[in-house]
């Protein structure tokens, strides 16, 4: 074989192989390029996000082993949340505490923990413009003690009549209608499943309510009812009466049906006199009298 046919494939080699390098080696650093520029973009619309890198508990003390930074997309972040570990914790009087429970990768708000050095209290789970206000209960009064922080409840007031009508006795009125439950004696955590015999319940009512219960409780006895969760319906109902209590128990547990009214008959003609007429004279008049056939008889 010639020389210069041995040069011309040796040539024809390294042009093939240094093709093949380039094809590996330069070709995909220029298409990821546009993948590091597109990433950069991305990456620069990303906001930090201080979150809970574990549940938290009501009433648990923030620390820096429990929370941590997520990098989230500007439209998807909360209002208020913090950007830094540092801007929650950096509190002169001490490290706030949970005062809502706070799942794990949740945004931790300012509306979910105390101020510096707080403690966990009804007063900072207050709906805006609400106030607390506590009525006495008792296992009775309270569904059994079944109540717990966080339910929503109707208020019930029961009290002797004093004024002059004749079913004079107890009557019942609805004070309040949809009320949440913030507290059960000392305890207002939410999450709380632990049933106690309780001797207060503390209500978020708006300060009107207040006006009504402060009255309804020195008028008579107050009770809870328990509303189904979710619950929001206000019903329209009225006083009831011992006479209303009466009546239904009288009926068997339901008011009595009205009876089906038929057609009317009409009334019996009434009977045509009998007897024997007889003729009196009185002051120069005569007058015409029917005696019973009897009388007659036992003349």
């Amino acid at each position: 074989m010639k020389l210069s046919v041995i040069a011309s494939i040796a040539g024809s080699l390294i042009l093939g192989l240094a093709a093949l390098l380039v094809a590996k080696f330069w070709l995909p650093s220029q298409d990821d390029e546009p993948q590091t520029a597109q990433a950069a973009v991305a990456d620069t619309s990303l906001k930090p996000v201080v979150v809970a890198s574990s549940a938290l508990a009501y009433g648990a003390k923030l620390e820096a082993g429990n929370l941590t930074i997520r990098r989230l997309p500007a439209d998807a972040i909360p209002e208020g949340a913090f950007s830094t570990v540092e801007e929650v914790l950096a509190q002169d009087e001490g490290a706030p505490l949970v005062l809502t429970p706070i799942a794990q990768r949740e945004p931790v708000l300012p509306n979910k923990i105390s101020g510096a050095g707080s403690r966990p209290s009804v007063a900072t789970q207050l709906t805006e413009g609400m106030r607390a206000y506590s009525v006495s209960v008792s296992d009775e009064s309270s569904v059994g003690g079944n109540i717990l922080p966080g339910d929503w409840v109707d208020v019930v007031m029961a009290r002797e009549t004093s004024d002059e009508r004749k079913d004079k006795g107890l009557i019942s009125e609805v004070v309040i209608q949809n009320v949440r439950v913030l507290g059960i004696d000392r305890n207002a955590d939410p999450t709380s499943t632990e049933t106690t015999s309780p001797d207060t319940a503390t209500l978020e009512v708006r300060i009107q309510d207040v006006q009504k219960l402060a009255v309804a409780s020195k008028l008579g006895d107050l009770s809870l009812a328990l509303r189904k969760t979710g619950a929001v319906e206000v019903q329209s109902v009225r006083t009831v009466r011992v006479n209303d209590v009466s009546a239904i128990v009288a009926a068997g547990g339901a008011p009595a049906a009205p009876r089906p009214r038929g057609p009317v008959q009409p009334a019996a003609a009434p009977a045509a006199p009998t007897g024997r007429p007889i003729m009196i004279v009185a002051g120069g008049q005569p007058t015409r009298v029917l005696v019973p056939a009897d009388r007659g008889a036992n003349r």
